[in-house]
């Protein structure tokens, strides 16, 4: 069976800020922000939500279906997906458009400041969740803001499960809509700046929507692993130690990957995040969100 990846492909580029940004940031005058940084590094990688956590899936073993827009530089990536051996069938070219872009300046802690330029992802809601596959579960990852609406009540409308991860896309929303998003979804997957978020727009606890009918809230923390919700009790998953800590950009798709595939076979959430927990710590040892190697025994599989 498959497992439908809504989201986006984009290309990022990916440079490192040799201090901390909190040294650069002056509070008292965010209202006259006007800021630079040097950055000595510069890569380009293959990114996306979508195409990252596809990456992972298929080393874990599983089926990822891409379900995404890319632009009439996205050539390259499609043959790359394909060599994964996953389907692009439901990717989308734009010949208009360029293949969306992100911008990633990552600090000295491993906080990032990103710019993205959406490109070919702003028409990604014109596919239609293919209802007539053997798809068993899927995700809402970070898309065009259309595209997250639509494919979710598709996905409702179809029946088939999926996990609402609103990720940096979640500010486009009001509680209305993230309520919505919610109350269709069978799991959340955000991490703990974006669970503040949600809650705070939508008048939510983690406690209270881990009470409804959502079969799971996970939070991530990063290296302190994850938080899972499950009818109103708090489970905290240890996190793994990395042998480096090389870069973040990823790790949360690659966690969501590693959940997708848990889900997927029945295990228990614990399982699942626990696995996420393990591939998480894997990638951030790896430059960019597509170059880590994952060995399946190792990891239990």
């Amino acid at each position: 069976m498959s497992a439908l990846i809504c989201g986006s492909l984009a290309f990022d580029t990916i440079t490192t800020f040799p201090g901390r940004f909190a040294q650069q940031i002056l509070p008292e005058q965010l209202h006259i922000l006007n800021v630079s940084f040097l950055v000595p590094t510069l890569r380009r990688e293959f990114g996306g939500c979508a195409g990252n956590i596809a990456y992972t899936l298929s080393q874990l073993g599983g089926e990822p279906l891409v379900m995404a827009a890319c632009g009439s530089d996205g050539g390259e990536y499609l043959d790359r997906i394909r060599s994964w051996g996953a389907s692009t069938e439901f990717v989308r070219e734009v010949a208009e458009h360029h293949t969306a872009q992100a911008i990633i300046i990552t600090d000295t802690d491993n906080n990032q400041i990103t710019a993205f330029h959406p490109g070919a992802m702003q028409l990604a809601h014109l596919t239609t969740v293919p209802a007539d596959r053997n798809i068993n579960v899927a995700i809402v990852a970070p898309d065009g803001r259309d595209a997250m609406l639509v494919h979710a009540a598709q996905l409702a409308s179809a029946g088939i499960p999926f996990v609402f991860d609103p990720g940096q896309g979640l500010p486009m929303f009001d509680g209305a809509e993230l309520k919505r998003f919610v109350e269709q979804a069978s799991w959340v997957a955000l991490n703990d700046y974006e669970a503040k978020m949600l809650c705070d727009r939508t008048g939510e606890t983690l406690e209270t929507l881990s009470r409804s009918h959502l079969r799971g809230v996970v939070v991530t923390l990063g290296a302190q692993g994850c938080d899972l919700w499950q009818q109103g009790i708090r489970k905290h998953v240890p996190g793994v130690v990395a042998t480096q800590l090389l870069d973040p950009t990823g790790c949360g798709d690659a966690f969501r990957a590693a959940l997708l595939y848990g889900i997927e076979r029945g295990w228990p959430l614990e399982r699942c995040v626990e696995l996420g927990n393990r591939v998480g710590a894997v990638k951030i040892a790896c430059l960019g969100g597509q170059n880590h190697r994952l060995d399946c025994a190792a990891l239990g599989l």
